[in-house]
């Protein structure tokens, strides 16, 4: 355990930070999930909703910084890619 004040502020920061940012990565995992599944079962209306609502939640975490924006922006283009193969 550190001993310094500024290292026990650290591993609190880290911590709540560290918490934050999986929260993040749960909902895009979340919102990945729903866009698959819709594509599966060939529902191009519920697809294309649950894709909005993913590009979006993506987005945001590549704004805050939890994903690196070219990640988000493979993300995207992966599933954008899997709904526009819905025939």
């Amino acid at each position: 355990m550190a001993n310094i004040k500024s290292a026990k502020k650290r591993i609190l920061v880290n911590r709540t930070k560290a918490d934050r940012n999986k929260a993040i990565k749960s909902g895009v995992k979340t919102a990945i999930k729903k866009v698959e599944a819709a594509v599966a079962t060939n529902d191009k209306e519920a697809a294309n909703t649950a894709l909005v609502a993913a590009i979006s939640t993506i987005d945001k975490a590549a704004t805050k910084g939890v994903y690196h924006k070219n990640n988000a922006a493979r993300k995207v283009s992966r599933l954008t890619k899997a709904v526009n193969g819905i025939a």
